[in-house]
């Protein structure tokens, strides 16, 4: 099958896409899961799992932009990709991951503490009666 150069370069570009694409999602998993060395039992579930996730993910892209169509230089061109992600992008990806990770938990505190702030109150109510009652038992007592 002959390709037109324009065609050619597009495998290109977006085999490096590709690569890109999969630095990010592996950065993401990095995040997501932290850095602790939990039971490699499960590390090794969870990996597999991402791998799969990911070749699925990157299989779409390439179908989607060129028909997956794999050679020998898509495959090198998306590790380029990668180690182009990993050297360049990778480290501010990661500030930007947790920024956002810290702005979702701070707006879920905040929407928790709205929400539960009513049933608080009650509670905190409540609480203070029973605390009155007793002392006023206390105090007949005595």
């Amino acid at each position: 099958m002959l390709s037109t150069v324009a065609s050619q370069s597009n495998l290109l570009l977006f085999s490096m896409l590709a690569g890109v694409l999969t630095g990010m999602l592996f950065d993401l998993y990095r995040v997501l899961r932290g850095f602790e060395n939990p039971n490699k039992i499960l590390t090794f579930i969870e990996d597999t799992l991402f791998w799969i996730l990911t070749s699925i993910i990157v299989f779409i892209f390439l179908l989607k932009t060129n028909y997956a169509y794999m050679r020998e230089y898509v495959y090198i061109t998306i590790a380029l990709g990668i180690l182009i992600y990993i050297f360049v992008l990778s480290k501010s990806f990661i500030k930007v991951e947790y920024k956002i990770i810290g702005i979702i938990i701070k707006f879920t505190r905040i929407i928790f503490n709205y929400v539960f702030y009513p049933i608080n109150l009650i509670f905190y109510r409540l609480k203070r009666k029973n605390k009155q009652k007793i002392l006023k038992k206390k105090l007949e007592e005595n």
